[in-house]
């Protein structure tokens, strides 16, 4: 009940007291000081780390301790005050306005930054009169310069966004701080991450490097940054190896890991987003274990410190790339810089410690002098001193605070209206400076363009910066290209005609590849359980080429067209049919003339005995017709030959069809002749008078019309016609005729196969007729070879491939004539040439006096 009691007595006298603002805790003196008009705040780490103290809790805490004197962000401080100074000396800009200004040492903490950050929005002396003063006051700067990483300005830009105060820095790089629903009062003059982290990865595309490594600074910076790289490699088709991420003030079994997988790694390209304090430890590192010949791309953040190249003392770096805020020049800030005189300073304290650490002596009244240092004047002479602080590589980073300073300057002469004076009565607030320093657009006395987009962001451009190392062991930053994200995407990165060094001062370009580029006539195909980037190159397959590198997919020729022997191109099918040209082609075509020769032969041996017995014995009228049908048979077969055409095609198998009916037709009427001769020698028989020479001669053009009908309505119907026959051979066009309608070709044949057999069947039936010269047995075995021709022509020509399937048509067309001529009439010729005793009709016709 009585801590009730006392909660109650409290509250009643907190409501009936006017509200009041009181200040907790001591307050935050800046480091560096100076009264004006108006003032303007910064924040930076003086100091790069702080001594670690354990809080009981019980006590109040003692204030930070910080240590490691940081030269680098004194001289953007003295950046600041160059501006500053610069500004309050102009007639142009703010005439009869000073600007004055608190900035603070931070020490690299982030809570200290935040606590500095309030101290620069509220005030930070202690009230006479606490209860008298008002809980809403102005705040006491106008804008804050800082910070320089950016995860400390990603907390103070919380803190301070509510109340609207400006804060610009000049080395905040992360694509995260251009959120404006975050962060609505940061601003930088540095580009983003955004940018940058594109422009990495486009760099590294353009080099050929698909398989690298990545390490990033445990932070904001770092985190971020790879993070989009990341995502712009992937889709550059960039594959990460592996990507670490690591703090400086981690343990060194951490470290240690990572130079482990450094080691383990076959990737030769290591690309960057670190710190220039975390690059300093890896380096270090490396350097233990004699790591060296790996291809370093960096970030602006180490690539052109000359810090870092000293500390580089293996040249674990020599040959890095990457890419670097393009270079500047302020006319008198380096002689404002090095003017830097602590006993003269209003800040001795700061100023002191800097000088000590400068040149390694104490002064009088440092607490922590010790006896084996020698004493400091304040008049040591800063020309002979090898220190970063004497470095101005970093102009550029300088001229960012520098154009900070002015854009807070230029919104302030457009506010207060100042022409040649300027307006005192405009009330100042944060708000109103915030929305004109993101309008403001300006030109630097150096002539360069100041301005900010919709995010609080400068236009990105970079240098391309090469380490090449000199003949005395020093690095020199070379530009080697210029990166503009302003330009179309194809015109972004432009390397210049300049040598470039690579790791181990090697010339030329270091190869970073999981796999090697598939070569044109391949395909890649992913290994398993690998990244993108990691493939086998198969071989296409016959009829399929790649004719550019790293085809995922091979392409399948035209029909027409076949694979070369490489597979990455295309030729036109060689076209295939029987030539006359080549040897079979010639073959035949002898055998068909030889055959021709042979027949016009016989028909003069004929024509010449004509009025002999055995020419007249069987109707020589037939063997003359038969013979010109012969004739037309050898001639027929050189239709086949040669390539394929519209009237070839047609001609060569209605031509055959037709010759080899009238043919057979002939071959039958003789066959006919026979019989009807035995017929008509019996007694009382008168079957001559019905098929006689007249008879003969119109069952010839019978037989023969009928398959003219038939070639007739074949080629009408569907007629025979050239055609390329892409499916026999895979690398070859068959030129053949197609044969249009089935039915009308095997019609074709399937009627001369039936005169055929009727013929054999007739002849078969006459071979026992009593003649000293039966001409039934000739016929008989001459249709005996004929069908036994033409039985095994179907199956070869179903089997045969391409061209050789009229090879055996022609074969066929070949063997059957010459089957009939030397079936029927050579034994004819043999009696007429070397028997002419036996050429006699009582020979022809009688079989000898009976016994």
């Amino acid at each position: 009940i009585v801590p009730l009691l006392y909660l109650l007595l409290v509250a009643s006298f907190s409501q009936a007291e006017e509200p009041v603002c009181r200040q907790r805790g001591d307050p935050e003196n800046p480091q560096l000081f100076k009264n004006g008009d108006i003032m303007l705040g910064g924040i930076f780490s003086f100091h790069s780390s702080w001594i670690n103290r354990q809080d009981t809790y019980r006590h109040k805490p003692l204030p930070l301790e910080c240590t490691s004197f940081n030269f680098r962000d004194l001289q953007y401080a003295q950046a600041m005050l160059f501006a500053i100074e610069e500004i309050n000396n102009s007639t142009d800009i703010l005439p009869g306005i000073s600007l004055g200004y608190k900035i603070y040492d931070v020490c690299g903490s982030i809570a200290r930054s935040v606590r500095v950050a309030l101290a620069l929005a509220n005030g930070n002396q202690i009230l006479s009169a606490p209860f008298e003063a008002p809980c809403t006051r102005p705040a006491q700067v106008q804008a804050i310069m800082g910070e320089t990483s950016s995860s400390p300005c990603m907390a103070v830009a919380t803190v301070i966004g509510p109340f609207h105060i400006p804060m610009i820095s000049h080395f905040a790089t992360c694509a995260c701080l251009s959120d404006k629903i975050k962060y609505p009062s940061f601003l930088r003059t540095i580009p983003s991450d955004y940018y940058q982290s594109r422009a990495l990865a486009q760099l590294v595309w353009h080099f050929g490097w698909t398989w690298v490594g990545a390490i990033r600074s445990n932070e904001d910076y770092g985190n971020n940054g790879m993070a989009i790289f990341t995502e712009t490699a992937q889709h550059l088709g960039i594959c990460l190896e592996y990507s670490v991420s690591f703090f400086r003030t981690d343990p060194p079994d951490k470290i240690q890991k990572i130079i482990d997988i450094i080691k383990a790694s076959t990737s030769k390209v290591i690309v960057t987003f670190l710190s220039h304090m975390d690059i300093d430890i890896i380096i270090s590192e490396m350097s233990n274990h004699n790591l060296t010949g790996y291809q370093w791309v960096g970030t602006e953040a180490w690539i052109s410190d000359s810090h870092t190249a000293v500390m580089d003392k293996n040249h674990i770096l020599d040959g890095a790339i990457g890419l670097s805020i393009p270079k500047a020049h302020v006319s008198g800030m380096r002689e404002f810089m090095l003017d830097v005189k602590p006993l003269n300073s209003s800040s001795n304290e700061m100023f002191s410690e800097f000088w000590e650490t400068l040149f390694s002596c104490k002064f009088k009244q440092s607490k922590s002098s010790a006896g084996n240092q020698r004493e400091c004047t304040g008049h040591e002479d800063l020309t002979g001193v090898q220190n970063s602080f004497i470095d101005m590589s970093l102009m550029p980073i300088f001229y960012n605070v520098y154009k900070g300073v002015y854009a807070v300057a230029h919104a302030l002469h457009n506010i207060l209206s100042c022409n040649k004076t300027c307006n005192n009565k405009v009330q100042l607030d944060p708000f109103t400076i915030l929305q004109h320093i993101k309008m403001i657009q300006f030109k630097t006395k150096e002539g360069d363009e100041v301005y900010f987009n919709e995010n609080g962001d400068p236009a990105a451009k970079y240098e391309i910066i090469n380490w090449q190392p000199t003949e005395h062991g020093i690095v020199d930053f070379v530009t080697v290209g210029l990166y503009d994200a302003s330009l179309p995407a194809d015109k972004q990165l432009n390397l210049q005609n300049k040598s470039v060094i690579w790791a181990q001062n090697s010339q030329q370009v270091p190869l970073s590849v999981c796999s090697e580029k598939c070569p044109p006539g391949t395909r890649k195909v992913l290994q398993k359980g690998k990244p993108v980037c990691c493939y086998d190159c198969l071989t296409c397959a016959e009829g399929e080429i790649s004719n550019i590198t790293d085809s995922i997919t091979c392409v399948r020729c035209h029909p027409e067209f076949w694979s070369n022997e490489r597979r990455d191109a295309c030729v036109k099918k060689e076209a295939e049919f029987l030539s006359y040209e080549e040897i079979m082609g010639s073959l035949l075509t002898a055998a068909s003339l030889v055959g021709t020769c042979i027949t016009a032969v016989v028909a003069f041996i004929f024509f010449r005995y004509r009025k002999t017995p055995i020419v007249r014995a069987n109707n020589s009228e037939l063997s003359f017709l038969l013979l010109f049908a012969l004739t037309l048979c050898f001639l027929c077969s050189l239709t086949f030959i040669g390539r394929p055409s519209e009237w070839s095609c047609m001609l060569r198998h209605t031509a055959f069809g037709i010759t080899f009916v009238l043919c057979i037709s002939c071959v039958l009427g003789k066959t006919i002749v026979v019989l009807m001769a035995f017929r008509a020698t019996l007694p009382g028989s008168n079957v001559m008078k019905w098929f006689g020479p007249a008879q003969q001669k119109l069952s010839v053009v019978g037989f023969t019309v009928i398959q003219v009908i038939i070639c007739i309505l074949w080629l009408t119907i569907s007629p025979p016609f050239p055609f390329k026959n892409l499916k026999i051979f895979k690398d070859k066009i068959i030129l053949e005729c197609a044969l249009g309608s089935a039915v009308g070709f095997w019609a074709v044949l399937g009627y001369i196969g039936l005169l055929a057999m009727l013929c054999f069947i007739l002849a078969f039936l006459a071979r026992k007729l009593p003649d000293n010269f039966n001409e039934a047995k000739f016929i008989t075995f001459s249709m005996l070879i004929f069908c036994a021709v033409w039985i095994t022509f179907i199956p070869a020509y179903v089997s045969s491939p391409g061209k050789f399937s009229v090879a055996v048509e022609i074969f066929a067309i070949l063997a059957s004539s010459f089957g009939l001529l030397f079936c029927i009439f050579i034994p004819k010729c043999y009696i007429i040439l070397l028997k002419p005793e036996k050429n006699t009709k009582k020979n022809i016709m009688g079989k000898g006096v009976p016994k």
